[in-house]
């Protein structure tokens, strides 16, 4: 099988095609063919070479390779389509001599008279055929006298149709199809021309492709026809929508490939997410799937017709669970460029801080559904110092210390950790089992107030995990202070001290 992704360079990869790039990618692997990378730039006005970079780019983040394309030659290239214009050309003439193409005057202004003319009579506008007989000696002459002329494949009477391997058999009468421009008068190809060629010479064996060309196969298949060519199968992917039942779009959110890195998607979800839009695995329910494992399971009888609703909330939900499973490290690493933009850690950060990090993030991760929502989660706030001095506490870490027990639990955890130098989890522990036995606090009444008087706050991450986190932290020089936790817990019961004394004197 050999199967063919062929983006236009003229922006960034949405969506829609980066799925289409994915379904390929799938069912090469999944019957170890051949994936053809195939650059179609003839859009000479839009098509940029960042684009085309970009995109390449992009597929390889996103865990996708090929196995024959521009970067990476082949038997069958050259694979951009501006560097195979002789190639269409003598493919084109084979057409005129063979009597299946022919060369059509007619300008630009004609053509659109002639279309407003029959929309204004109620007809279906359509190329009228008016060059489609021309004598050859005609043609001739008038080429001789450098006339400007396009070449039209000379559609045949019938009827034209394909099985697509996701909607089914469609056939419809030629009688509604123009004979479709192949070669524009400059010598360019135009789409529908230059794509059959280059999948018939690249030995193309299945095109799977947006719901949007599914107007253009018939056209397609008639120049397969007329060049004896291979025709290959067919399948045309539904269009993706946003929740709204509208297409895709802006409106919808980020939309392309570069802004879901930018907000720091992993590749792992978006591609696992990807592959479920308009897909489905034979085992219901299972959704959390490698690549690989999907690729072993791809089948285009699975590719479902109707369209694909992208629900953000659901890509959410997926890239939270692969944030979950991530190695800390590998996690950090990815998360480093967001906590630098924040301003929170310094470029070039050394192991130290690096290091610190790694326990910051590992903390933090749960509470966050792409990586650049990490530095600026509510959690990260019980990690730095307080905004205000002395801090501000929450309502529920208020009501946790206003029982006596509780301030006295609090005030006894504060007078042992002011006996250590440092802090270390063991030491929580033995100081944790000391403030016990003195206060004859267990369970909720002993975690709470000592949450309440070390953050400020009613919840949080494990304290086992944010102990270290103070302790280490407090040691960088970093823009923003990271508070000890005999620092923090000083500050704390300082502002209860101080709401209490204003409370007395209301």
């Amino acid at each position: 099988m050999r199967v063919r992704f062929a983006p236009s360079p003229t922006g960034l990869l949405h969506v829609g095609n980066v799925r289409t790039a994915l379904f390929n990618w799938l069912l090469a692997r999944h019957s170890n063919g051949t994936l053809v990378l195939r650059i179609e730039d003839t859009d000479a006005e839009r098509s940029k070479p960042e684009f085309e970079q970009q995109l390449m780019a992009d597929l390889r983040w996103l865990g996708l390779d090929w196995d024959e394309g521009v970067d990476c030659g082949g038997l069958h290239g050259p694979y951009r389509q501006t560097d195979r214009y002789p190639i269409y050309r003598d493919a084109a003439q084979r057409l005129v001599t063979a009597g299946k193409a022919f060369y059509c005057f007619c300008s630009e202004e004609q053509l659109d008279q002639e279309r407003q003319s029959q929309l204004a009579r109620g007809e279906m506008p359509k190329y009228s055929g008016k060059c489609r007989n021309l004598q050859p000696h005609e043609v001739e002459s008038r080429r001789r006298a450098g006339e400007s002329a396009s070449l039209r494949l000379r559609v045949r009477p019938g009827t034209v149709g394909f099985s697509d391997l996701v909607f089914g058999r469609i056939d419809i009468d030629t009688a509604q199809i123009s004979d479709p421009v192949i070669l524009r008068s400059d010598g360019s190809p135009t789409y529908n021309f230059s794509c059959v060629v280059d999948d018939s010479l690249m030995q193309i064996s299945h095109v799977v492709r947006g719901e949007g060309h599914l107007s253009n196969t018939h056209r397609q298949i008639l120049i397969y026809e007329a060049l004896e060519a291979s025709i290959p199968a067919f399948a045309h992917l539904s269009t993706v929508l946003g929740p709204d039942g509208q297409k895709l779009s802006k409106r919808h959110g980020a939309t392309s490939i570069e802004e879901f890195r930018h907000q720091g998607y992993l590749p792992e979800a978006l591609a696992n997410y990807l592959a479920l839009l308009g897909w489905s695995p034979p085992e219901e329910g299972k959704e959390i799937l490698s690549l690989s494992e999907i690729a072993v399971l791809f089948d285009l009888a699975r590719v479902s017709k109707s369209p694909a609703i992208f629900d953000r909330a659901k890509l959410d939900w997926m890239n939270r669970s692969y944030i979950s499973q991530i190695s800390a490290q590998h996690l950090t690493k990815m998360a480093e460029p967001y906590f630098i933009e924040a301003g929170l850690i310094p470029a070039g950060a050394g192991a130290e801080i690096l290091s610190w990090l790694e326990l910051v993030v590992d903390a933090v991760r749960t509470h966050a559904d792409h990586l650049d929502q990490l530095p600026h989660a509510d959690e990260i706030e019980i990690i730095f110092g307080f905004r205000t001095d002395p801090p501000q506490l929450e309502e529920e870490a208020r009501k946790i210390l206003e029982p006596p027990e509780a301030l006295a639990v609090a005030r006894e955890f504060a007078r042992l950790v002011e006996q250590r130098d440092t802090v270390t989890v063991e030491a929580y522990k033995e100081i944790l089992g000391q403030v016990k036995s003195a206060t004859r606090q267990k369970g909720k009444n002993l975690f709470h107030p000592i949450r309440a008087a070390l953050t400020g706050r009613g919840s949080g991450p494990e304290l086992e995990r944010l102990i270290p986190i103070y302790e280490q932290g407090s040691r960088l020089n970093l823009s923003r202070k990271v508070m000890s936790c005999r620092e923090r817990l000083r500050a704390v019961l300082k502002s209860k001290n101080a709401t209490d004394s204003t409370d007395s004197t209301d």
